[in-house]
C-alpha cells in the first residue's frame, strides 16, 4: 500500500469532523474573501471529506503505478498557479502532485490562500515526512520543471510566454450546463438548485445554463428553490443582481426573476452571477448537437439520473465531456480530472 492512503485518509476524516467546527478558520476565511461564507467553505469541506474516504482512494490509486511519495521525492519541482473563485479550488492539484512523488511550489491566488495553507499544515502534522515537500511562493515560482496553471481566457498568453517551454497544463473558463427533459421530480429539480447557486455561482462546475423543453414551466424551479432567497441578503452576490438587473432592464431584455435570480433567455454559455441562461428546445439530438460543438468550454453537464438516453448520446458524441447527474456538480471524483485531462498521468510521466 502506498504510505500516502493513510496519511490522506487521516486528512479525509479532518475535512469531515475537525474543520467545519473550527469556527476561527471559517471566519477568517470569510474575513479575507467575502464569498468563502461559512455554508460555501464548509460544502468545499463536505466534498473533499468524502472524496478521501478510503474506498475512494483506493480505487483512484488502483489506476496508476505509484512510487511511495512519503518516503522520498521524486527529485522534479511542480509549479502551481492556482485559481482563487471557490474554496479549496485547487487543492486537488496540489494533491496530484504530491501523489505523483513532486515537491510542489504553490503560487496561491490572494483570493484563496488562507486555506490551502491551512490544509498543508495539517497535512504535515498528519505525517511530518512531508514537511517542506510543498512551499507558497509570493513571487515568481522559481525553477520548476513542469507547471499546472488556471486562470481566464485572457492569462492564457501569458502562462505560454513564460512556462510554454515547460511541461504545463493550461486551464481556461469553462462552465457547468444542465439539461431537462420535463420529467424531473421535485427533489431533482432542488438538486439542480445546489449545481446552480452553491458557491454563488462562481465555480467552473456551476451551472450556468440550463435547456429546456420548449413547453416546461419555470415556476416548478422556482418552487424547489425557495431555500436559496437568502442568497439576496449576501451584498457581493446582491450587487451583481442588481447590476445585470439594471443593464438588461436598460437594453429592454425580456427578464424573469423571483427576488435572488435573474432567469434570461439567452444562446450564450456563461451566465453573470445572480443571473441563469436558459434555451428551449423541441428535439433533446439538436442540444447533443450544441453541447458537442462547445466541448471545449464545458467542465461538466447534468441530468437527471434516468435520462439514459441523452446520457448515452452524449457519451457517443463526444466522450470526453464529463458527465453527472443533477445535484452532484459540485463533488466531483477524484479522478474527475478538470478540463478532461489526466493530471495525475501528466505528473508521473515526468518522472
Amino acid at each position: 500500500m502506498n504510505t500516502l492512503q493513510p496519511v490522506l485518509k487521516k486528512l479525509g476524516i479532518w475535512f469531515r469532523h475537525n474543520a467545519p467546527t473550527d469556527k476561527e478558520l471559517l471566519q477568517l476565511a470569510e474575513a479575507h474573501n467575502g464569498w468563502f461564507t461559512a455554508d460555501s467553505v464548509m460544502t468545499a469541506f463536505k466534498s473533499w471529506g468524502e472524496s478521501l474516504r478510503d474506498e475512494h482512494l483506493i480505487t483512484w490509486f488502483s489506476h496508476y503505478e505509484l512510487h511511495d511519495a512519503v518516503a522520498g521525492s521524486s527529485g522534479k519541482r511542480v509549479g502551481l498557479i492556482l485559481a482563487g473563485n471557490l474554496p479549496l479550488v485547487g487543492f486537488h492539484d496540489i494533491l496530484c502532485s504530491l501523489v505523483a512523488g513532486h515537491d510542489v511550489a504553490i503560487k496561491a491566488s490572494s483570493g484563496d490562500l488562507i486555506l490551502p495553507q491551512r490544509v498543508v499544515h495539517e497535512l504535515e502534522a498528519i505525517e511530518p515526512k512531508l514537511k517542506g515537500r510543498i512551499t507558497f511562493v509570493e513571487g515568481k515560482l522559481g525553477k520548476v520543471d513542469a507547471v499546472i496553471a488556471t486562470g481566464s481566457s485572457n492569462t492564457m498568453r501569458y502562462f505560454d510566454s513564460y512556462f510554454g517551454h515547460l511541461p504545463h497544463l493550461f486551464r481556461a473558463q469553462r462552465t457547468g450546463v444542465a439539461v431537462l427533459d420535463g420529467s424531473e421530480s421535485e427533489d431533482e429539480l432542488k438538486a439542480l438548485g445546489d449545481d446552480i447557486f452553491t458557491h454563488f455561482g462562481l465555480g467552473c462546475r456551476s451551472t450556468t445554463k440550463v435547456f429546456l423543453p420548449q413547453d416546461f414551466d419555470l415556476d416548478r424551479c422556482f418552487g424547489a428553490w425557495v431555500s436559496w432567497g437568502d442568497l439576496a441578503m449576501n451584498n457581493k452576490y446582491a450587487n451583481n443582481y442588481d447590476y445585470h438587473k439594471a443593464i438588461w432592464l436598460l437594453n429592454r431584455d425580456e427578464l424573469i426573476e423571483n427576488g435572488f435570480l435573474l432567469v434570461k433567455e439567452d444562446e450564450q454559455w456563461v451566465s453573470p452571477v445572480g443571473s441563469l441562461f436558459i434555451e428551449r428546445y423541441q428535439e433533446l439530438d439538436s442540444i447533443v448537437d450544441k453541447l458537442s460543438g462547445y466541448r471545449d468550454g464545458l467542465q461538466v453537464v447534468t441530468s437527471r439520473s434516468g435520462a439514459i438516453q441523452f446520457k448515452s448520446s452524449l457519451t457517443l458524441q463526444s466522450p470526453q465531456i464529463s458527465q453527472t447527474n443533477l445535484g452532484m456538480a459540485q463533488f466531483p471524483a477524484l479522478d474527475d480530472y478538470a478540463d478532461g485531462v489526466d493530471s495525475l498521468e501528466f505528473l508521473l510521466d515526468l518522472q
